[in-house]
């Protein structure tokens, strides 16, 4: 990149091409350096930092900053490190070089998803503890592995984990989409996954030569899954890799006192909000579904959904914006009054 361009560049918007340099991108993610970029940032910051491996080489690692009543419940905020695959002959440029044009778009893959919230939660926080300011109730940081291929080695296991009972999360924020209108969109329930796995065996052999009971000739797609397998004779089964019946919906009700804080903060913000369910699935399920409510909300408007896309970017003027929102949004959250049960 040109030094010039380098020059007088906000160290926010630094910080956050660093990040999109370090290669968690599936299925080989380099999460030591994720998790060395985040114990970095909790030095600098004064924050305390914990490391909780749910399995092997699956670290989630918490930053925390502790509020002045620990009886209340806390405010997560969560994201995931690692970013989807690339096809590198399909990109303007290299997709892990972060790379800003001259008009301001920052190119990689992460920009959206979800790079940008992560420095935007540690940036607000940052400016929040250089001001001063102190809140009753404590904010955790988590940043969790393998959301981009179901969570199962990551948010999944966490949240049965005493370490996440510690936390005592009372509400949280996580990933959403960008949005190309003024508005900006706010998930409070996501569709059900079904992921289903169809174990066909049979003799094998070239298709061409009509081998009977062939593992492909077996699969008839005409019924519902359970009919499919019967009909396809013995040796013809499925099972769930997730299946989720009961979606969670978290409160969008102007007497919610989170939803009151989060709504409240927008309005004087003069931000428009759309609220929506998530077209597909993130880590917020798994909050949802042991207690925890959760929006889903990335401060990105006037910006084109481009998450798992080819040419990933975001504009570094809406990342700014974005830390500005978070700066407003984190004190009226951690600063909602006591709730029944907490005193």
């Amino acid at each position: 990149m040109a030094s010039k361009r380098r020059e007088g560049e906000h160290p926010s918007v630094t910080l956050f091409r660093q990040y999109l340099r370090i290669r968690t991108v599936q299925p080989e993610p380099d999460y030591g350096a994720a998790v060395a970029f985040l114990e970095e940032r909790a030095c600098q910051l004064g924050l305390g930092c914990q490391k909780v491996e749910v399995a092997a080489g699956r670290v989630v690692t918490v930053l925390t900053w502790p509020g002045t009543n620990p009886r209340l419940s806390s405010l997560l905020l969560n994201s995931h490190t690692d970013v989807v695959p690339v096809f590198k002959e399909h990109w303007s440029h290299d997709p892990f070089e972060a790379f800003k044009d001259a008009d301001g778009y920052i190119y990689g893959r992460g920009a959206q998803d979800m790079k940008c919230v992560s420095i935007q939660y540690l940036e607000a926080v940052r400016r929040l503890k250089v001001e001063g300011h102190h809140f009753p109730r404590t904010i955790h940081m988590t940043f969790v592995p393998d959301e981009e291929i179901g969570g199962h080695q990551g948010m999944e296991l966490f949240v049965k984990r005493p370490e996440f009972q510690a936390l005592r999360a009372g509400f949280a924020l996580d990933e959403g989409l960008a949005n190309p209108t003024d508005a900006f969109t706010v998930f409070y329930s996501e569709r059900s996954p079904w992921w289903v796995q169809v174990t066909s065996t049979g003799k094998p052999g070239h298709g061409s030569r009509f081998i009977e009971d062939t593992a492909a000739e077996k699969l008839a797609f005409e019924e519902q899954l359970q009919g499919w397998c019967q009909a396809a004779g013995e040796g013809v089964t499925f099972e769930f890799a997730q299946k989720w019946t009961e979606p969670q919906v978290t409160s969008t009700d102007d007497s919610d006192p989170w939803w009151a804080a989060f709504s409240g903060v927008c309005k004087d913000m003069n931000l428009t909000l759309e609220p929506e369910i998530f077209p597909a699935a993130t880590d917020s399920r798994y909050l949802r579904a042991v207690g925890v409510p959760a929006l889903g909300f990335s401060p990105m408007n006037h910006t084109p959904v481009l998450l798992h896309d080819h040419d990933e970017r975001l504009h570094e003027a809406t990342f700014l914006r974005g830390i500005d929102i978070y700066t407003r949004l984190l004190p009226a959250l951690a600063s909602v009054p006591t709730l029944p049960g907490e005193s």
